[in-house]
C-alpha cells in the first residue's frame, strides 16, 4: 500500500517533517523519487553530500533515516539534481530565468549540462568524467529516455513492492510518479494538512493534464486540488526546529491527522 504526501506550495510547506513522522508512526519505507537543491541557497546539504562523494539533499537523508532498516538516500531518491541561481537571466536548456541547472545524478550516473562550469568541489568529488553530457534540450530528453526513466521504472518497483510505501513529492507537484497509485494523499501545506481518497486524486491529477497521454509532464497540486474535496481536514501544531528533527516527536504531535490518512486509507 502507497501513500502519497504532496505540498499545497511550491517551497516549505511540510511535506518531509510530516513524511518522516508518518515513517515513524508506521514503519512504513520513505521514498522521494525525484529531488533537488542549489548550489548558493542550499550550500551546507550540498557540501554535507559532496563532501562525502556524492549528491543527494536533506530530505532523501531525512526519509531514509527515519524508516526502518539501513538504506543510504540514492537508494530512495534516484533522481537528484543540482542548481545555481541565475541572476542576470537567460531562459539556459530548461527554460528557467531564475536559475541554472548544473547536473542530475541518476542512480549512480551523471548527466551533466556542458554550456555551464560546475563548481570545482563537484568535479573533484564526483568526478563526472563518464557523465552524459548534453547542451541543447534535445539531448537533455534523450537522457531522460535513456536514464531518467528507467530508473523511476525501478522505483516504482521497489515502492509496488513495499508493504506500505510512504512517497514524498517535490515543490508543488501533485504526483512525482505517475505509475504510482496511493490509497489515499495527505496535502500538507503550513498548518493544515488535507486528506484525498486515492483513486479520486489519480482521476483528477489526468483531468488537470488533460489525460493519461496528452498531458503535461506534471500537475501542480492547486489544479489537481480544485478540482475534489477532502475527505478530511485537520490543523497541523507548530513545532521548534529540534522537534522537526526528530520523527517520533513529530509522530506524537501529527497523530490525529496520521488517523486520518490512515482511516482513508484503509476505507
Amino acid at each position: 500500500m502507497t501513500l502519497l504526501v504532496a505540498g499545497g506550495s511550491r517551497v516549505d510547506a511540510g511535506k518531509t517533517v510530516f513524511a518522516t513522522g508518518l515513517l515513524a508512526r508506521t514503519g512504513a519505507v520513505g521514498f522521494k523519487p525525484r529531488a533537488g537543491n542549489d548550489l548558493w541557497f542550499d550550500h551546507d546539504d550540498y557540501r554535507h553530500a559532496i563532501d562525502r562523494g556524492r549528491l543527494f539533499g536533506t530530505d532523501a537523508r531525512r526519509l531514509a533515516a527515519a524508516a526502518p532498516g539501513e538504506r543510504d538516500p540514492e537508494e530512495i531518491n534516484p533522481v537528484h539534481r543540482l542548481w545555481r541561481p541565475a541572476p542576470r537571466g537567460g531562459s539556459g536548456i530548461l527554460g528557467r530565468e531564475d536559475r541554472t541547472f548544473l547536473l542530475d545524478r541518476v542512480g549512480d550516473r551523471y548527466v551533466v549540462n556542458d554550456t555551464v562550469a560546475l563548481p570545482d568541489s563537484a568535479t573533484a568529488a564526483l568526478d563526472p568524467d563518464d557523465a552524459v553530457r548534453i547542451s541543447s534540450l534535445r539531448e537533455f530528453n534523450r537522457a531522460m529516455e535513456s536514464l531518467h526513466l528507467p530508473a523511476h521504472e525501478s522505483l516504482a518497483a521497489d515502492i509496488a513492492a513495499a508493504d506500505l510505501a510512504v512517497v514524498e513529492s517535490y515543490a508543488d507537484v501533485a504526483r512525482p510518479l505517475a505509475d504510482v497509485e496511493p490509497r489515499a494523499v495527505a496535502v500538507v501545506e503550513p498548518g493544515v494538512v488535507s486528506v484525498y481518497d486515492g483513486r479520486r486524486y489519480e482521476k483528477a491529477c489526468e483531468v488537470a493534464s488533460g489525460g493519461q497521454r496528452t498531458g503535461r509532464l506534471e500537475e501542480r497540486v492547486p489544479d489537481v486540488t480544485d478540482l475534489l474535496d477532502p475527505v478530511a481536514e485537520t490543523e497541523l501544531p507548530p513545532l521548534t526546529a529540534e522537534e522537526r528533527r526528530d520523527p517520533s516527536t513529530v509522530a506524537t504531535a501529527y497523530e490525529d491527522a496520521y488517523e486520518l490518512l490512515l482511516d482513508a486509507a484503509f476505507e
